[in-house]
């Protein structure tokens, strides 16, 4: 019996190679990158993620842990830096999604990733967390329209331990969290049963 089939963009991220090492002993795993894996595609544009779907075809989930956010003082953020995160984290997932249900087979899933500022912000967090709940709503508004028992779900994590080094000037206090534990709940939205729900990673 042939594995199932999951896209997984953002693989060589931190928590995308979480995900990939959860699943890929039960599921067939196709990576995605905008520079890497076996696909690359710039999902902020809606052409080249049609492109890559029409390469890859019928799959049974899809799984998305790219997109980039902007950090800054908030009087200094101007427009384009607000649109890094809404044209990458937000849009870009937002294309996925809607291109993806044609793709995916009956009973499919896809999943997306917020973050955990989208309920507890920080300084120079804005954009991020402005961009992160936006997230959480579109998936929250697609899960009641999905047809053929599709489901949608989104999970926030918190800082991971492995981006410490990165971020965790601007986290001062917080706990962080493993990737491979994060990546327990990719793997609860493929496998579960349901929709429209936001698996918080704290």
């Amino acid at each position: 019996m042939s594995k199932k089939k999951i896209v997984l963009i953002g693989a060589t991220g931190t928590i995308g190679q979480g995900v990939a090492a959860r699943l890929s002993e039960r599921y067939e795993i196709v990576t995605v990158g905008a520079r890497s894996g076996q696909h690359q595609a710039d999902i902020a544009d809606i052409r080249q993620v049609e492109a890559l779907f029409d390469r890859i075809g019928k799959v049974d989930a899809v799984v998305v842990t790219a997109g980039a956010l902007h950090f800054g003082p908030l009087a200094e953020i101007t427009p384009q830096q607000f649109r890094i995160g809404l044209d990458s984290k937000l849009m870009g997932q937002v294309n996925v999604a809607q291109v993806a249900q044609r793709f995916l087979n009956d009973g499919g899933s896809i999943t997306l990733t917020s973050g955990v500022l989208a309920d507890s912000p920080i300084r120079y967090g804005a954009a991020a967390t402005m961009t992160n709940a936006a997230v959480e709503a579109y998936v929250r508004g697609a899960a009641i329209e999905l047809p053929r028992g599709l489901r949608i779900n989104v999970v926030s994590p918190a800082l991971l331990d492995e981006s410490v080094e990165a971020y965790g000037d601007y986290f001062r206090g917080w706990e962080t969290v493993p990737a491979k534990r994060v990546a327990l709940a990719y793997e609860r939205s493929v496998e579960g049963a349901q929709s429209g729900q936001v698996y918080k990673v704290v």
